[in-house]
Parts: structure tokens; sequence; C-alpha cells
């Protein structure tokens, strides 16, 4: 039986594991069911599919990811202050905080609380993975031809 390799229009069923380069686990399959998803669907994000075409049932591997093909990189842009006021009263604003706002098309942005000091709160709105190099590692189970009916 010929393998097929992955690529676009195949099911791929996979453990995986996000790490950081020092081993610390951010998330992973590999203690629990293998997630399967299709090429292409976004259940993955593109760059991260890129590591996994031309790999077939049965390979294992592990891929440095740069934070160009992660999160991308820390953009001081992204930080902006509020005022203290600007908060409800009983809020708790302190660092490592994640408080959800809404952008300008009413969808959630969520930020984190980088620093409060006197009346200032800086939110920072970058992934918290952003410019970190991330380890993905993962070992193919299956794959298979997606349902093209959809």
């Amino acid at each position: 039986m010929k393998q097929l390799p992955i690529d676009k229009g195949t099911r791929v069923t996979l453990n995986f594991a996000l790490k950081f380069t020092d081993g610390e686990i951010i998330d992973s399959t590999f203690d629990k069911a293998p997630a399967s998803l299709e090429i292409g669907d976004d259940n993955l994000p593109e760059n991260f599919e890129a590591y996994l075409m031309g790999l077939v049932a049965g390979d294992k591997a592990s891929f440095d990811v740069p934070p160009e093909k992660a999160f991308g990189q820390h953009n001081p842009n992204n930080v902006q202050t509020f005022k203290r006021h600007e908060f409800s009263a009983d809020m708790v604003l302190e660092a490592g905080v994640m408080i959800s706002f809404a952008d300008a098309r009413q969808s959630e942005l969520p930020g984190v609380v980088s620093r409060v000091e006197g009346d200032e709160v800086e939110v920072d709105f970058n992934h918290p993975l952003a410019g970190r190099t991330l380890v993905f590692e993962v070992e193919i189970i299956d794959v298979e031809p997606a349902e093209t009916a959809h």
C-alpha cells in the first residue's frame, strides 16, 4: 500500500506538541486523543501546516519554528497605555491579568496587563507567544484523502 504524503486535500491524524525551546509544553495531544484535521481548514496556522507537507503516516519529526513563522515578533506598537479610570473600579489590574477588549469591529481582542504604575495601565495586545521560538513536534498517525463533499 502506497503511503499518501501530507498535502492540500488530505486529512491528517496526528499527535503534536508545541513547546518552548526549554522544553516547557504549551500544548500537546501526546497524552490524550490525537488531533485530526484537514490541511487548509485553518485548524492549524498555515506556517505550521507547511512543516507537515510531504510527511507520511509513521513519521515523527521536530521543528524549531522561529517567531516569524509562529506568532510573529513582539510589536511595541501593540502595547498601549490606558488611564486607570477607563476600567471599572472593581476590576483587578495587575501585571499578567488578561482583559478582553472589543476592537472597532466589536470582535474580541485579548490584552494582558504588562505594567500598572500610578494612574497608568499598560496593556500588551501582542499574541502571548509573539517573539518566541517554538518547538513543533509531530507524530503522524494517519493520512487519507479529505472528503470531497462538504
